[in-house]
């Protein structure tokens, strides 16, 4: 598989901020989401790209490994073992030559010498050979993908779900907070090692549906709430309904068309973060009486002449 570089997926620079990442892999999950782009190959594909990225790059520990180690991240621990990653760093060097000490000075490096000796890395890494341990590599197993279609009001609050995978039933926890297009890990859910390795891990994404009365901005939602003309002209008092209560509202006298309101914390709570959420924002749209009786029409009609 060619190397994917992480932020260039995302369009970053290696000094973006964790509030940079969020933004560009938010960004990016919404553009290419498989409900957005139905059938459509290289989106799905950039889409598993961009969970990858910023799988990685949002991890801090997961983020210095790779900054430092590029497309080998996954054998930082085992390069600091060994004192740097092959190729230069930690002065150790892989090349074409043949013979000489692997890890010595004066610039030798491994060749391809089925009879040479193996460095503690190579077995460490892929199993040793030439009567050392005679055994084969352990290779972790592959990852398997799946998406989890969830409602808006599931992101609300944190719960327990059980799936199926390959026949296995899996009970997981869903914070509450969850973003349409975020994936989470599973580990050891995927599939099977090779040589006695690891299993692979389990890559959840989750999808989330539009809901018809709040829209979703980040952790902030937004909803439009019909007043009638007479309380929006002469004040009054309405209930709204949120997304887990209800709650009373005064309308001031002389409220316009589109003029909006903020209820603090009745958005939804913030991935991980206990006790915090976003707002919510209501806009007012004024609804103009129809069918009105020839009563009404004098009123209004007396009414449009006192204001003249």
């Amino acid at each position: 598989m060619a190397f994917i570089d992480y932020y260039k997926t995302l369009e970053l620079s290696k000094t973006a901020t964790d509030a940079d990442i969020k933004k560009a892999y938010r960004k990016f999950a919404r553009k290419y989401h498989p409900d957005v782009n139905p059938g459509d190959d290289s989106s799905k594909k950039k889409f598993q790209e961009v969970n990858e990225a910023n799988e990685v790059l949002s991890d801090p520990e997961k983020r210095k490994k790779y900054d430092k180690y590029g497309e080998e991240w996954k054998h930082a621990d085992a390069y600091d073992k060994q004192g740097g990653k092959p190729g230069g760093q930690g002065g150790q060097s892989y090349g074409g030559q043949r013979g000489g000490n692997p890890f010595g000075g004066g610039g030798n490096s491994y060749g391809g010498d089925d009879d040479g000796d193996f460095s503690d890395f190579f077995e460490s890494m892929f199993g040793g050979r030439g009567g050392r341990s005679g055994g084969r590599g352990k290779y972790k197993g592959n990852d398997l993908n799946a998406t989890l279609q969830l409602n808006l009001e599931d992101a609300m609050t944190s719960k327990q779900q059980t799936i199926t995978v390959n026949g296995k039933s899996i009970r997981l926890t869903i914070p509450a907070g969850i973003e349409n297009g975020q994936t989470i890990k599973i580990a050891g859910h995927g599939g099977d090692g090779a040589n006695g390795g690891p299993k692979g891990d389990l890559l959840i994404t989750f999808s989330i549906a539009p809901n018809p009365v709040f829209r979703r901005d980040g952790n902030d939602l937004h909803k439009n709430v019909d007043i009638d003309l007479y309380t929006a002209v002469l004040g009054g008092e309405i209930t709204v309904d949120t997304m887990d209560s209800k709650v009373k509202l005064k309308i001031a006298p002389g409220t316009k068309n589109g003029s909006k309101v903020k209820l603090k914390g009745k958005g939804v709570p913030v991935y991980k973060k206990e006790g915090q959420a976003g707002d919510l924002y209501l806009s007012y749209t004024i609804a103009i009486p129809t069918e009105l009786s020839e009563k009404e029409k004098e009123l209004f009609t007396e009414l449009s002449n006192l204001r003249k």
